[in-house]
């Protein structure tokens, strides 16, 4: 099958049923942080769909699929000594796994990030065991920066914390 083009869009309500379907997949939260609830209900649809519609600039979005939502992307600027970075997160329904579609929203992701936000590295902190995350951020350009063992706990169990990170420096 060939690679199919995706398109980041804002977060509509009118996305609530694909939403739920998709993210209610322990297979995908068991990769994120624990804010990503199991099972994933329709209200807490109803509460990430209204605070990724309320940040200016966008920061979250639907990662669209022939006008369906099948998964999400955000970039995150921090504050303080942080300043000049952005944490990346995405996660995308099972059943499109493997079809080129996260990176390609990867890439966009980060150019959007480059763009509009006043930042010079976008990072991202896969687990240790999530080797499909760790080679979807290297295709899209991003390095291994630092990995440290056994700094996060998921589920009862010890995971890798792994940072990539990629740079756009501003003269």
């Amino acid at each position: 099958m060939e690679d199919r083009k995706c398109k980041l869009r804002p977060w509509q309500q009118s996305d609530i049923e694909s939403l739920v379907k998709y993210a209610n997949n322990y297979k995908i939260t068991s990769k994120l942080t624990n804010k990503f609830k199991y099972p994933y209900t329709r209200q807490n649809g109803e509460q990430f769909i209204n605070m990724a519609v309320s940040m200016n600039p966008q920061q979250i979005f639907a990662i669209d699929l022939d006008g369906e939502a099948i998964g999400s992307i955000g970039i995150h600027p921090q504050d303080d000594i942080f300043c000049r970075n952005a944490e990346l997160g995405y996660w995308l329904a099972e059943e499109f796994w493997g079809k080129g579609i996260a990176t390609e929203a990867v890439k966009q992701i980060v150019k959007y990030g480059f763009e509009t936000f006043d930042i010079d590295r976008i990072f991202a902190r896969p687990f240790g065991s999530n080797v499909a995350s760790q080679k979807l951020l290297e295709k899209s350009g991003f390095t291994l920066e630092a990995q440290f063992a056994k700094t996060i706990i998921k589920n009862g169990t010890y995971e890798d914390e792994l940072v990539y990170g990629i740079r756009q420096l501003k003269d």
